[in-house]
């Protein structure tokens, strides 16, 4: 929602060439929002799903940050102003969910390497060792 409406304020003001970057991302968050209530992640197992979602976030944090001082130090026009102001707001809300989403994938990670051969090798070692 918070991209939508940066979306209209930069179609309203002078700095209509900063709308593209909203809008994308207001299209990814809709993609990943869309996938995740169809449960297209438990259908597409050979994507790495929290991954994507922690790289839309790192991304978005980033071009958001950089378009709004662009956008409140170049431009004069008050919906310039409050697409900035809403994308320091948008920054805050993209770092917050980037954090969450890392713990995550860290997660994420930490049960994929269980399954590896190495982690079944020391498993294996240790029910011989059980059995001696």
């Amino acid at each position: 929602v918070l991209s939508f409406i940066i979306f209209i304020c930069y179609i309203a003001s002078v700095a209509t060439s900063f709308m593209m970057a909203p809008l994308l991302e207001f299209l990814l968050a809709l993609f990943l929002f869309f996938a995740y209530a169809s449960k297209l992640n438990e259908k597409f197992k050979g994507l790495y799903w929290p991954l994507m979602d922690f790289l839309r976030c790192v991304t978005a944090a980033i071009i958001y940050f950089a378009i709004s001082i662009a956008a409140v130090s170049k431009y004069n026009d008050g919906a310039s102003k409050a697409a900035g102001v809403f994308g320091f707001i948008a920054t805050i809300v993209y770092a917050i969910d980037f954090y969450i989403t890392f713990n995550d994938l860290v997660t994420f990670l930490k049960q994929g390497s269980s399954d590896s051969p190495e982690g079944r090798k020391s498993e294996d070692e240790d029910s011989n060792s059980d059995s001696d």
